[in-house]
Parts: C-alpha cells; sequence; structure tokens
C-alpha cells in the first residue's frame, strides 16, 4: 500500500504538469524514480497511462480515469485522517471551502480570522470559484462545504442556512442617487454605467430588467470582477449595478452607497451556504461549518432600513 501511495502521489503530478521532469523538480525526487513507478504500474494494469509525445506526456483514456480517481482518493484520505483525529479527541484537520468571487473579501476574511483563533489546528483551504463551480465542487465532494446563489432543489445538496441578497446601484459617496434607499431602474438613464459581466450571476437579472424595461444603459465598462467593478465605482468612472452582498465593506466604511432597485419584476437572490447530501461533515468541518451557520445573517439585505429615504447602510 505505501508504495501504491508513492505511485499515486507521482502520478497525480505528472499528469497534472505533462512532464516527468517537471514532476521530479516539484516533488524534489529523481526523473528515473518516477519513471519506474508509472511504467510498473503500466505494467501491471496492461495498459498505458500516458501517451509519450515530442512534447511531454498526456493522459490516455486509462489515466483521466485514474488521475479523477485519484483526486477523489486523496478527498477520501483527508477525510479518513480527519475521523482518526475525531477520535483522539483533538480540534485538529483540514477543511475545503468553496466561495464565490463576492464573499472574497470582508465576511469570509474575517470569518476565517475567527476560527483560526479558536480552532488554531485547523488548516482551511479556500477556492474562489464561479457560482455553478461551487455547487459543482460540493456535490463532487471537492470542497467540505461552498456558498453560492441560487441553489434551487437540487437532491445532491443540502441547504444549510441562507440568505436574501437584492440587486441595487452602487454609487460613490456623495452621489444624488446615492441619497436614496430605494429607486427605480429607470433612474440610471442618462448615467455611465459600469456593468457586470459574465460570468457573475447578476448578469442575468439585468438582462431581464433591461428587457422589461427597455431601459437603454450606457455602459462605460462591462466587467466580470466584483473589486474590480467597485473600485471603478470609487474612481467615478460610473455608477455600478451590483447586489447588497458585493459592496458590504465599502457600504459600511462609507466609500460607496448602495440604492435597492424596486421594480417589482425583480426578486431577491438566494444566497446558501451548502454541503452534500450524502456525506458527513468530519469533526474539523462540522465544527468551521457551525462558525458560519451562527453568522450567516450578516449576509443578508436588512429587513430594517431607515424610513428616513436614506441609502441602505449594510
Amino acid at each position: 500500500m505505501p508504495a501504491f501511495s508513492r505511485f499515486l502521489r507521482y502520478f497525480m503530478v505528472v499528469g497534472k504538469l505533462g512532464s516527468i521532469r517537471k514532476a521530479a523538480e516539484e516533488l524534489n525526487v529523481s526523473a528515473s524514480a518516477i519513471d519506474r513507478q508509472v511504467l510498473r504500474v503500466e505494467a501491471d494494469l496492461g495498459i498505458r497511462l500516458f501517451e509519450r509525445l515530442p512534447t511531454g506526456l498526456r493522459l490516455t483514456a486509462a489515466g483521466e480515469i485514474l488521475m479523477a480517481a485519484g483526486g477523489r482518493w486523496q478527498k477520501n484520505l483527508l477525510d479518513v485522517t480527519a475521523q482518526i483525529e475525531d477520535l483522539r479527541g483533538l480540534k485538529r484537520g483540514h477543511v475545503e471551502i468553496g466561495v464565490i468571487d463576492a464573499l472574497a473579501k470582508g465576511y469570509i476574511p474575517r470569518i476565517i480570522q475567527s476560527i483560526q483563533s479558536q480552532y488554531p489546528g485547523i488548516s482551511i483551504g479556500l477556492k474562489v470559484l464561479e457560482n455553478d463551480q461551487v455547487r459543482l465542487a460540493i456535490a463532487r465532494g471537492d470542497v467540505d462545504f461552498g456558498i453560492f446563489f441560487e441553489p434551487q432543489s437540487y437532491k445532491d445538496l443540502t441547504v444549510r442556512a441562507f440568505v436574501d441578497v437584492v440587486l441595487g446601484f452602487v454609487t460613490p459617496a456623495g452621489h444624488p442617487l446615492g441619497q436614496k434607499r430605494e429607486a427605480r431602474f429607470s433612474s440610471c438613464v442618462d448615467e455611465k454605467l459600469v456593468v457586470p459581466a459574465e460570468p457573475l450571476a447578476v448578469c442575468q437579472q439585468i438582462a431581464v430588467l433591461e428587457g422589461v424595461t427597455g431601459v437603454v444603459m450606457d455602459k462605460a465598462v462591462s466587467c466580470d470582477h466584483i473589486q474590480m467593478i467597485t473600485s471603478l465605482v470609487t474612481q467615478g468612472v460610473g455608477i455600478g449595478i451590483l447586489t447588497s452582498l458585493d459592496v458590504i465593506p465599502e457600504v459600511r466604511s462609507g466609500r460607496l452607497c448602495f440604492t435597492r432597485i424596486t421594480d417589482s419584476i425583480l426578486r431577491p437572490m438566494t444566497l446558501a451556504l451548502c454541503t452534500a447530501s450524502t456525506r458527513t461533515p468530519s469533526h474539523a468541518a462540522g465544527a468551521v461549518l457551525t462558525e458560519i451557520e451562527n453568522s450567516f445573517q450578516q449576509l443578508g439585505y436588512p429587513a430594517s432600513i431607515d424610513e428616513g429615504g436614506e441609502a441602505a447602510s449594510l
């Protein structure tokens, strides 16, 4: 078994890099040792795992199958290790979390800092992915849990917590539109706009608003990165259209204002914390999951906002 474990480690790196030489450099072992391991297992299986090309190695169909299985085995090994640590009563382990780009600032860094202070023995891996990729990562077991928009009714997922997130205009401090708590989509007419581009989840909602209202937007800039959009708005390039989730730190600090778009065609987007239905979280994952569940409502649009027409203070 140890020899096979060594082969798997070598094989996964060679498959990722497409080169025994590069794998040897990364693993700090000799290229001949890696080559011997690969050739031996190919002989045992009676099938090639790699095509030997002038430019390097390429996985065969059998190699692709083993590569996918290897990823699952490595994840399972981490789970087993965490379960053994549970039996020993230790607050240790590793937790993988998938999140969307909007969470890459503010809430997640803050909650991770809190978790690390409580559970210094737990290490955390964060994967910032596109919305649908977070869902797939949870279902495949690539992460222990994840946070993404619109979980819908997928049978392979369990929703542990959710909040409503709304669409709105994002404006620099002092902009007249930013003084309003709510506004219609038509308020952006004659304004230069900084708008989200695919694959950001809000694109579909903005497209629906355009189609239903007939408003022609002056799209000064389109961008697929939330932090860049907020930076462009801060610099006065134009008004942004984002969700309340996207700008929580900037609104709280007073750098930007958020004005909810109230057109009846819009509905809040559901942001959900999800796990895989078929997997029980390890002790470490369960501890981290509980911490995030307990503070998850902070991410929702506030149910109570100043009635005096003030912009939302998220």
